[in-house]
């Protein structure tokens, strides 16, 4: 029998709309309502201003480590624009922009970072689970979902979030698997930052794209610049239709930057250079964005400067009323005594070590 090729369904493309300087291919411009635009423009700069102010916090001690979203406002803001409210969403550590757009106040995410498990309450009819931590495994968990949501026929389709270095994670492959043998109404939206913490993409995996790991599965995958608002949007709502119409899954790659720390326990001088850092920064999402709104008249310099003013304020009242939280939660020693029958020599060590910080910092 002579050799032949073997054809696949689906292939990968690359899609992006606007260029480096915010102008897009008028073709290609999906041409979104003004005021969702500007939704998204200012839930973008809100979650890049709140993270420079947690960032400062973080260092004052008021709250711990955090992961910030810096680069990627794009990639989220896109993606969760695109769906609807009340469709689920399943994030990872860093989808601060994604909580903003679907109502999670800063104060819930403040009072997470300063330690309290009460600020990863769900706002109440918000179909969002928290915050998820161990690498990929939120993933599997929003196939669980979609799988429900089509056993119970409900018009739902479910956005997950994850970062490349969980494409090599064996809860990726499952639940593509998974999605794609049942049919679910799965969008999976892989934020491609460059770095697995200090491994970079090149290291991870040697495919072209993480998008054609798609293709293992028998489902579509797409790779789209994570840093064009327009194009993830896009992508998106393509995808959308497809899970609404009971075609299935599909996976999402969004090329983008973390344009700073993966967490605040983390240095990444340690291993990437500046140069590199500076030439992401020419394709940071905001201006870009902002010039394409400020070219189809939408958006004002003095537009701009009263959003900042607006902000400003509004995260500082945030953190006023954070304050005002954690006094009411009393003692957060708590944290220590629900996690054993009888606690273990190191937990008590720790328990030991901030009750004695606490003593002396309140004299």
């Amino acid at each position: 029998m002579p050799r032949k090729k073997i054809k696949l369904e689906h292939s990968i493309e690359y899609l992006s709309i606007l260029d480096e300087k915010g102008k897009p291919d008028k073709d290609l411009d999906p041409k979104i309502d003004k005021d969702t635009l500007l939704r998204m423009h200012r839930t973008m700069l809100l979650s890049r201003r709140f993270d420079e102010y947690q960032l400062r916090w973080q260092k004052q001690g008021r709250i711990g480590t955090f992961a910030p979203a810096k680069g990627q406002e794009a990639s989220q803001v896109g993606s969760i624009a695109a769906v609807e409210d009340d469709d689920w969403m399943v994030p990872s550590f860093r989808e601060t922009s994604v909580a903003l757009w679907r109502g999670t106040p800063m104060s819930g995410l403040l009072l997470f970072n300063a330690g309290y498990n009460e600020g990863g309450e769900i706002p109440e009819g918000q179909n969002d689970l928290p915050i998820s931590i161990p690498v990929a495994s939120q993933i599997t968990e929003a196939v669980g979902i979609a799988y429900a949501m089509k056993m119970q026929k409900k018009d739902r389709l479910v956005v997950s979030y994850f970062g490349d270095g969980a494409t090599s994670e064996g809860d990726f492959h499952e639940a593509l698997n998974f999605a794609q043998v049942f049919n679910t109404p799965n969008i999976f939206i892989c934020q491609n930052n460059q770095w697995a913490i200090s491994v970079p993409r090149e290291q991870q995996t040697e495919s072209r794209t993480l998008a054609q790991k798609a293709l293992s599965y028998g489902m579509p995958g797409i790779q789209v610049d994570g840093n064009d608002p327009l194009a993830v949007y896009t992508a998106t709502r393509e995808a959308a239709e497809r899970a609404r119409k009971g075609d299935g899954p599909t996976l999402i790659e969004c090329v983008t930057y973390r344009l700073s720390v993966h967490t605040t326990a983390d240095d990444p001088g340690k291993y990437r250079d500046e140069e590199e850092e500076e030439k992401w920064e020419e394709w940071d999402p905001i201006p870009r964005f902002q010039q394409y709104l400020k070219d189809r008249r939408i958006l004002r310099k003095k537009d701009i400067d009263s959003l900042e003013e607006e902000i400003d304020d509004e995260v500082k009242s945030a953190w006023d009323e954070v304050e005002e939280q954690i006094e009411s939660l009393g003692d957060p020693l708590v944290m220590f005594d629900h996690l054993f029958e009888e606690r273990p020599a190191y937990l008590e060590e720790q328990r030991q070590t901030m009750k004695q910080y606490r003593e002396d910092k309140n004299g």
